[in-house]
C-alpha cells in the first residue's frame, strides 16, 4: 500500500491534505482516485489510514479511516556519520541506510576526503538528500524520515560524540590485524556491560575513499569511539556504512539477533 509523507499541519483531527508533488505523483503516476485507501505519516508520531475524499493534481483531501501504530521505527536510533564522497556516492548511502533504518545521517570532513567541498551547493543539496531521504522512507513504510545534518568538520564530529551512547569508528586495520575487533563483537562486549537505555543512540562513523588516517583513528578512539572492523575484505566507503547499520540492526535483535 502507498505511504505518504505530510507535514504535521496538514494532518488534521479527522481529515488529511497532500499537497504539491505528492498529490501530482498520487494522481498522475499512481492514477489515485475518490475512494482509494493509503497510508499518510506525519513523521513523527502520527501514522494512519486515510480514504480519499478528493483528489486532484495540486490537492488531495482524504479523511482518516483508521490511527495505525508506529511500529516500524527500530529501537536503536542509529545515526551514519559518513566522510563525503564524491559523485553521488551519499545519494546511495542516504538511500539504502533510510530503506535498512538509520535515524540520522552526519556528513563530515576528513583528512582524506577526496571531494572538494563547495558551500554554494550546500542549500541544493540537502535539498536533493531530503527527497531521496523522504521517497526510501515511504518505500519503506517507515513511521519517520531520517534527519540529515549540515556538514561537520573533523572537530565538530568529535565533539558530538558525547551525544550517543556507543561511537564506533569503522578503521580498515582493525579488519585485518590479527587480534583486530570485529563490529558485531564490540557491540555484544558494549550490550554486557552498559546500562542500556530503552532506545540507545549509536554513532556509526565511515571515512571517504581514501579511508582514515591514523592520527584520525588515534583521536576517536581518544575521544571515547571504539575502534571496529567490518571483516577482511575492503569495502567501498558507500558499502560500509550500509554493511555496518545492518551488523548494528542484527545485534540490536532488529533482525533475529541477540
Amino acid at each position: 500500500m502507498q505511504r505518504y509523507f505530510v507535514a504535521a499541519e496538514q494532518f488534521g483531527d479527522s481529515d488529511i491534505r497532500i499537497i504539491g508533488e505528492d498529490a501530482h505523483h498520487a494522481v498522475r503516476v499512481m492514477r489515485t482516485k475518490p475512494g482509494d485507501k493509503f497510508i499518510v505519516s506525519d513523521g513523527q508520531s502520527r501514522t494512519a489510514l486515510v480514504a480519499v475524499r478528493e483528489a486532484s493534481p495540486t490537492l488531495i483531501m482524504a479523511e482518516i479511516v483508521e490511527m495505525l501504530s508506529a511500529d516500524s521505527e527500530p529501537n536503536w536510533a542509529i545515526t551514519i556519520a559518513q566522510s563525503l564522497p564524491k559523485g553521488d556516492k551519499m545519494e546511495l548511502v542516504i538511500q539504502k541506510g533510510t530503506e535498512i533504518g538509520a535515524y540520522a545521517f552526519k556528513p563530515f570532513q576528513s583528512e582524506r576526503m577526496i571531494v572538494q567541498y563547495d558551500g554554494k551547493k550546500e542549500a541544493k543539496r540537502m535539498d536533493r538528500w531530503t527527497k531521496i531521504a523522504k521517497e526510501a522512507a515511504e518505500q519503506a513504510h517507515r513511521n519517520r524520515i531520517p534527519d540529515i545534518e549540515s556538514l561537520h568538520s573533523w572537530k565538530e564530529l568529535i565533539q558530538s560524540f558525547g551525544s550517543y551512547d556507543l561511537v564506533l569508528f569503522c578503521f580498515e586495520r582493525e579488519g585485518h590485524a590479527a587480534h583486530g575487533r570485529g563490529i558485531g563483537s564490540a557491540v555484544r562486549e558494549w550490550i554486557n556491560r552498559a546500562d542500556m537505555a530503552s532506545s540507545p543512540s549509536v554513532l556509526l562513523i565511515v571515512g571517504s575513499e581514501g579511508g582514515f588516517t591514523d592520527r584520525e583513528a588515534a583521536e576517536a578512539e581518544a575521544a571515547g569511539a571504539v575502534l571496529v572492523g567490518l571483516g577482511r575484505r575492503i569495502l567501498r566507503t558507500e558499502t560500509a556504512g550500509i554493511v555496518g547499520l545492518t551488523c548494528l540492526l542484527y545485534e540490536s535483535g532488529e533482525m533475529g539477533g541477540a
